[in-house]
């Protein structure tokens, strides 16, 4: 692209600068999706679960070989169930615990085969990671996909949607994987004006966040859980056919 995505479209002196902008503006489109929720609507980029008295509590960049297992351990305890969506350079380092998640009664879906920035990478990368991440991850996998960081290109919508996937971002999170994050501030954020279709987003892993957030996540989780009991809510598995 001639312009970035910081370019805002400045200084529009000729109709081919207003042209670049456009493109630039539609390229980028779906990275903000995120953080423009009106903008996830339109470009069809669902953000919630259909499920009524439910939400979907959604772990990313695992697994982890001691985050994922402290978040199982918390979940057992409160008989939630949760959807994680794995990264396949991952699932080749850690061995059997995808197969751990899944025993458990979790669902697995494809967060990618390495957690890179799909905006950055050309056509045939981005197809590359999507085939290597469905072989790594396996037929267990959901037909449902998280962009990392959330954060898609027109491309890579294109690219999923071709494999039969669907994306999914998220409505509520909680920012766990920052340094400074805490417990109690991440359960509070996550779980603020929590409602019927909510997908939480948090981290059961470190690798490419602050190093030990995981457990920040682990520890904010029986308060995240609380909070979903106290709203009259449960928590449901993804489902590509209740997106919304």
């Amino acid at each position: 692209m001639a312009a970035s995505c910081q370019d805002g479209g400045m200084g529009l002196r000729t109709p081919l600068a207003a042209a670049a902008a456009g493109a630039t503006v539609a390229w980028c489109g779906p990275a903000l999706a995120p953080l423009v929720p009106p903008l996830a609507a339109a470009l069809g980029l669902p953000r919630r679960v259909a499920p009524a008295g439910a939400v979907a509590l959604t772990f990313d960049d695992g697994p982890h070989p001691r985050g994922t297992p402290a978040v199982l351990e918390v979940l057992r305890e409160h008989r939630a169930v949760a959807t994680f969506f794995l990264v396949g350079e991952q699932v080749r380092r850690t061995g059997g615990l995808r197969d751990e998640l899944l025993a458990a009664g979790h669902a697995v879906a494809i967060h990618g085969d390495r957690h890179r920035t799909l905006l950055r990478l050309p056509p045939r990368a981005v197809v590359d990671d999507l085939a290597r991440a469905a072989d790594t991850i396996g037929p267990a996998a959901l037909p449902v996909h998280r962009a990392p960081y959330g954060i898609y290109s027109p491309v890579a919508v294109r690219a999923v949607r071709a494999r039969g996937w669907e994306p999914l971002l998220w409505s509520r999170w909680g920012h766990d994987w920052r340094a400074r994050a805490t417990a109690a501030g991440v359960a509070a954020e996550v779980t603020r004006d929590l409602g019927d279709g909510d997908v939480l987003l948090l981290h059961d892993a470190d690798d490419y966040s602050a190093a030990g957030s995981w457990r920040t996540t682990a520890a904010a989780l029986p308060h995240v859980l609380e909070a979903i009991a106290a709203a009259g809510l449960r928590t449901a598995p993804v489902s590509a056919a209740g997106l919304r």
